[in-house]
């Protein structure tokens, strides 16, 4: 039975069964031919025989195996690697069909590959995960056939392999070194220009030429008798909290991937900035309550505690109660903070539902709105109208941008800062502003 389900004809086979049925019609006309058919028939059934002990005459003719990252990367490129081996003493033409996770919905996936005699080959492909949570592999199944082609010996492998999809931590590693590289220009981050001396003091030393003028101790050169300045570091353990609101605004997709995901992907790189920059990172989620609570701490388990408080971020999509996200904050944030909110605004009508929560938040800490471009729209801008139908459909589109612009300016007014970006841009444009407001020394 086993023998039975493993073994599988190829097309080969039928196209040369085909062949020998036409002959079979041809020999009813030239009836000479049906002897010669009979003896091609036979040849057929004995390399078929051959070809069926060639592949079943060793147990373990072929192995292969999936080796699959620890975790996968939501958002991003993540490879998979095949390791081939093939243990025939003839060489073998192989069909790879691997059965991919659904939540890929690939049906067609395929490789066709040929090792040599005793040939050992590594081949990969690339899998974008679009969500978190667990993805399952079903069989790797391995056909394999021998030079005579007729038939298919299938092998199967690695059943019921699962494997997480974590936020992007492959772009946490592209940006660990942001913080303290002194080519940010590369990664599209402006350099800030220092703005006053809000920073922690830090030593006395000599003057240098380049020293700011500005920071001369007299005392000190008097003393000395030579140029002293002061020498300032920037302030270390402020607490900055990441805000993400994973209601109903935050469900349009870009790319595949949600709002919600391309914002948890951009809180797991800032975090590891932040942390970095010796401050405290914390974060949070909210809809109709807050949850997913990490406080704000500098430890060395910080980043591994956020990364699984992210990865079990689940949410319906509701419509999100800013009235509870600000009683949150007021009761368990005390010491004044770095809030950077993630979330959407489209009109001017859905900030003014909320501006009363977003102003009682930014009267006790720094609050940083974070919303998104609607990309999409910029097609339909750009696309040139033969039809009423379009003029109406771009004049829609330009109001909807113009009403994102409008929204940055009624935030500003009330002293709250927004960071308005692509969602392809998030984690750039955050870190930035981050950046930023750490060199002006405003929190």
């Amino acid at each position: 039975m086993k023998f039975i389900k493993s073994l599988y004809l190829n097309n080969f086979f039928f196209y040369l069964l085909l062949g020998i049925i036409a002959l079979f019609v041809c020999a009813f006309i030239f009836p000479n031919l049906y002897n010669a058919v009979w003896f091609g028939v036979l040849i057929l059934i004995t390399f078929l025989g051959l070809d069926i002990l060639l592949l079943y005459l060793t147990r373990t003719g072929f192995e292969a195996d999936r080796i699959t990252p620890e975790k996968l990367s939501n958002g991003d490129l993540n490879p998979i690697n095949l390791i081939l081996k093939n243990h025939y003493t003839f060489p073998v033409s192989v069909k790879i069909i691997d059965e991919i996770p659904f939540q890929f919905q690939v049906r067609d996936f395929k490789i066709i590959k040929t090792l040599k005699a005793s040939e050992q080959k590594e081949i990969g492909y690339d899998l974008r995960p679009t969500e978190r949570g667990e993805y399952s592999f079903g069989y790797l199944n391995i056909y394999v056939s021998s030079p005579l082609r007729l038939i298919s010996r299938r092998f199967i492998f690695n059943k019921d392999q699962m494997v997480p999809t974590y936020p992007s931590f492959i772009q946490l590693r592209k940006y660990d070194l942001l913080a303290f590289s002194n080519n940010l220009f590369q990664y599209g981050i402006k350099k800030i220009r220092r703005i006053g001396h809000t920073m922690e003091f830090e030593q006395i030393k000599e003057y240098v030429q380049g020293d700011d003028l500005r920071t001369l101790n007299w005392k000190a050169t008097a003393k000395k008798n030579s140029l002293m300045v002061n020498q300032f570091q920037d302030e270390k353990s402020q607490s900055v909290y990441m805000a993400i609101d994973k209601g109903r605004v935050m469900q349009m997709p870009f790319d595949g991937l949600s709002l919600l995901d391309y914002a948890i992907n951009s809180t797991l790189v800032l975090s590891n900035v932040i942390l970095k920059k010796q401050d405290k990172a914390g974060i949070f989620s909210f809809s109709k309550k807050v949850e997913n609570r990490v406080f704000a701490e500098k430890r060395a388990s910080q980043m591994q505690k956020i990364l699984e408080t992210l990865y079990n971020i689940k949410t319906d999509f509701f419509e999100s109660d800013y009235s509870r996200l600000y009683v949150d904050i007021k009761k368990n944030i005390n010491q004044r903070s770095l809030i950077i909110l993630y979330t959407n605004f489209e009109t001017m009508d859905g900030l003014n539902r909320q501006l009363p929560y977003l102003k009682g938040i930014a009267k006790s800490h720094l609050l940083v709105v974070v919303f998104f471009q609607n990309t999409e729209l910029n097609a339909i801008i750009n696309k040139k109208t033969d039809t009423i139908q379009e003029v109406y459909d771009k004049v829609i589109a330009e109001k909807f941008i113009f009403e994102k612009r409008l929204i940055v300016n009624e935030l500003k007014k009330y002293g709250i800062h927004s960071v308005l970006t692509q969602p392809e841009n998030l984690t750039l444009d955050a870190i930035n502003k981050y950046l930023e407001i750490k060199a002006r020394g405003i929190l």
